[in-house]
């Protein structure tokens, strides 16, 4: 184990960062954090990196915490450009496509992004050094030390607190009366994307997987919700996504 992480160490100290006129892009490191707090958080189980609203969402976060320039929070750039960094000679970040789907050139959306992209998986070896708490602190110390030496603190410190962009959001959708984002402005693909992401998890929770109208309680045992969060006033009337606006329904209902 340890060749492993003295490997990707290096790997790590190199990554390919575009200039861009604000600057070297701070993309990859971002997803490269990002991907290292989904399995600590332990949201992913196995070494498949889907584009869903957990990931997104804390890239989104850790871009806001450590990010201090004028680039684009763009989630596509480190996604697909990630599989061009090597470790000794080899790549370790893959894209798996999408049944009759083919990955050859750079997918400049991200609804693209999520049409023709399954998941994304890391190396074997890498993978289980991020299931290693002590590896994956190593790492990502030694990323935040060469990349984010300025906000490596405010960065630290927030996530000790659990302060930041997903929880901010919550609060926002939950509509708590003591939320700092009141005025919330999402305007980007991806930023709309974990707010619905996150809509369709805390309403269900909120009814406890029951339905409204049946008193149906749908739940299984892998924690996945049967019942559908819904909006009273459609989205693309009201674009609120507060939960006062939501509702759990079981699907047929829905």
């Amino acid at each position: 184990m340890q060749a492993a992480l003295q490997k990707y160490l290096r790997a790590f100290s190199r990554l390919k960062r575009g200039n861009t006129p604000y600057g070297i892009a701070p993309h990859k490191p971002v997803l490269v954090l990002s991907l290292m707090e989904m399995v600590e958080k332990g949201i992913v189980h196995s070494n498949r990196f889907y584009v869903d609203a957990e990931l997104v969402g804390i890239f989104q976060e850790n871009w806001r915490l450590l990010v201090s320039t004028l680039h684009h929070a763009d989630f596509t750039q480190p996604f697909y450009y990630l599989q061009s960094d090597k470790a000794e000679g080899k790549p370790f970040w893959f894209l798996q496509p999408r049944l009759g789907c083919q990955i050859t050139a750079h997918i400049k959306s991200f609804g693209k992004l999520r049409e023709v992209v399954e998941y994304g998986y890391l190396a074997d070896d890498l993978y289980q050094l991020l299931t290693d708490a002590g590896s994956r602190e190593m790492l990502r110390q030694a990323l935040l030390d060469l990349y984010f030496r300025g906000t490596k603190q405010q960065f630290n410190e927030a996530k000790t607190v659990g302060e930041g962009f997903v929880r901010e959001l919550g609060e926002y959708i939950l509509n708590e009366p003591g939320a700092r984002y009141r005025h919330i402005q999402i305007e980007t693909e991806e930023e709309v994307f974990v707010r619905s992401g996150l809509f369709k998890k805390l309403v269900p929770k909120i009814y406890d997987s029951t339905c409204s109208f049946t008193g149906m309680r749908l739940k299984s045992s892998y924690a996945h919700s049967f019942i559908d969060a819904c909006h009273i006033v459609p989205f693309s009337v009201s674009h609120d996504d507060k939960v006062n606006n939501g509702i759990a329904l079981c699907p047929n209902l829905h």
